[in-house]
């Protein structure tokens, strides 16, 4: 079933077992936060400023390369890029969107400052909407490799989610108030 998202102004099928972050801290206004229950997965919706100066079959890499600084990741051997493709629009829902764009990579994180890193595989989907001068960003976090001295190690993957939960969230984003934007 469909959630609201950004106070009903888009709308997405978010994966199974995900708390709503917003519920347990502050989350920026241009996001939206899920984990799951029971893993140390996450999806974010993220509402970025589009980026008109860069083109649309890199724009995927530059907000994956902007999220490796965030993650303190951008140090060789920290990340890599495996694959970009374009989503062919007969298999998304968001029609307003110019392009769309799905990236896999990994990035080497560490938890809280931790010294400990773990291997988090990144999928992440990009819909280009210049004509809202927005960039609408979703971000699949799948951590694969746990460090044992991460807090994250006692995690279980039972239920954890699939590529296949991603992208029925991906193909079930809905505009349903372009005045989000403004």
């Amino acid at each position: 079933m469909a959630r609201p998202l950004f106070g009903g102004a888009l709308s997405a099928v978010v994966p199974p077992n995900a708390t709503d972050i917003s519920e347990l801290r502050e989350i920026p206004d241009n996001q939206e936060v899920f984990s799951h229950a029971h893993t140390d997965q996450s999806v974010i919706v993220e509402l970025m400023e589009y980026q008109a100066h860069v083109e649309d079959s890199q724009a995927a890499r530059y907000h994956f390369e902007d999220l490796a600084g965030s993650n303190k990741a951008t140090a060789e051997g920290l990340w890599e890029v495996r694959g970009v493709e374009p989503i062919p629009s007969s298999q998304i829902n968001l029609q307003q969107c110019s392009s769309a764009w799905l990236l896999s990579g990994a990035q080497l994180i560490s938890k809280f400052n931790e010294e400990a890193k773990n291997t988090v595989n990144i999928h992440l989907c990009l819909f280009r909407l210049p004509q809202y001068t927005t960039d609408i960003l979703i971000t699949f976090n799948d951590p694969v490799n746990i460090s044992p001295l991460s807090s994250s190690a006692v995690v279980s993957a039972e239920e954890s989610w699939t590529l296949q939960d991603f992208l029925t969230l991906l193909q079930s984003v809905r505009l349903l108030d372009p005045g989000v934007f403004s």
